[in-house]
């Protein structure tokens, strides 16, 4: 019994002495180096005009797009719907999920407007805008796998002239 209590002793004394000695200072942890996409900007194009019908296609080659254009235009018989989400973006899928998610516009300080999560711009999640008009919006995806398989997404706005 005195020998555990000894070791005791020894064990508190050591915790003791451990929290008198001095330690290094703990410095804060470096920034994290910024996305390749840059801090988020206002994207340059409103949500709005993302909402509504839209034919989708996707080709991989650019030499395939204006046909591509045209396969969307057919997809309007049973159209692609966006409508607005419940705070300031537009209901979408991701890639591989059934299910719609509020995604919304960012821009980047490259230049570059990107489709997402609330994240920063250029996230692997999402897709960036490659042109955007009132009637036509082609985007990739930023994952390589997934830009892999769906390549490059059209949408033709239904109903729309041209």
């Amino acid at each position: 019994m005195a020998r555990a209590i000894g070791l005791a002793a020894v064990g508190a004394s050591l915790l003791v002495l451990a929290g008198c000695s001095s330690l290094p200072e703990i410095t804060a942890p470096a920034a994290a180096p910024p996305s390749s996409a840059g801090a988020a900007r206002p994207s340059p194009y409103p949500v709005e005009k993302l909402v509504g019908a839209w034919g989708m296609s996707s080709y991989r080659q650019d030499k395939d797009r204006k046909r591509t254009e045209a396969m969307a235009r057919v997809q309007c018989k049973l159209p692609y719907v966006i409508k607005k989400g419940p705070t300031d973006g537009v209901m979408m899928h991701v890639a591989d999920d059934a299910k719609l998610y509020e995604l919304t516009l960012k821009g980047s300080a490259s230049g570059k407007t990107y489709l997402g999560f609330n994240s920063p711009p250029g996230d692997p999640a999402d897709r960036e805008i490659l042109s955007f008009s009132d009637n036509l919006i082609v985007m990739k995806f930023v994952d390589p796998d997934a830009d892999n398989r769906y390549g490059k997404v059209i949408y033709v706005r239904c109903g729309a002239n041209g």
